[in-house]
């Protein structure tokens, strides 16, 4: 079993970090800008964990602070953190002047990458991509991108980037980026039609 972490600052939220993904924060709470100052201070991470309909997930995501993009007069800051790891919450601890608790960090399971279905991933992110934005992905950036940071580029929604925090291979993580680029193309292909219909006072016009 993996060690166990204790003291680990948590940051309760209505979103759900991805590791490699980059999340703009405003930090106005007494509690969370003691807690971020102590990060900054001993270059230490804390963890996001979703927060909806005041349940605290079981896994959240590990981040560390990227920059400080502003600090106000009043105390307040804004700053950008960086997703690092998934972690699973396997106690909540008091005694902190900010949320705390005992953490596992977790890993993949050891298996190798389907190359197949990867490349199917990025031919399709590729495709949704060109669709919604009439412009092309980085080739180059495109080629080294896994399944988080494609999912960290999509409004797939909480629960889904959920269920893909709490997978523990890749190859899921795929397979589930793949369903979820599916229904997005579908959903696309439709608001087209849709606003082809408008356009055309309800009649399709293919020539």
């Amino acid at each position: 079993m993996s060690q166990l972490t204790d003291a680990f600052p948590l940051f309760p939220l209505g979103l759900v970090a991805l590791p490699g993904e980059l999340v703009p924060l405003h930090i106005f709470e007494a509690r969370y800008l003691t807690m971020i100052e102590r990060c900054l201070q001993e270059e230490c991470e804390f963890g996001i964990v979703w927060l909806a309909d005041d349940d605290l997930a079981e896994v959240g995501c590990a981040c560390e602070i990227e920059n400080v993009l502003e600090r106000l007069d009043d105390g307040r800051l804004n700053i950008l953190v960086r997703g690092t790891r998934p972690f699973r919450l396997v106690a909540r601890e008091d005694g902190l002047p900010y949320p705390a608790g005992t953490v596992e960090f977790v890993r993949d399971d050891d298996e190798p990458l389907d190359e197949s279905a990867a490349a199917r991933v990025r031919e399709l992110y590729a495709e949704l991509v060109e669709q919604a934005t009439d412009s092309e992905p980085d080739p180059a950036r495109l080629a080294t991108m896994d399944a988080y940071e494609i999912a960290a580029t999509v409004d797939f929604g909480l629960d889904a980037k959920q269920g893909l925090l709490e997978l523990r291979s890749e190859n899921a993580r795929l397979r589930q980026v793949l369903r979820l680029l599916r229904a997005a193309l579908k959903r696309l292909e439709f608001v087209e039609l849709a606003q082809a219909r408008a356009r055309s006072n309800g009649q399709i016009r293919f020539g």
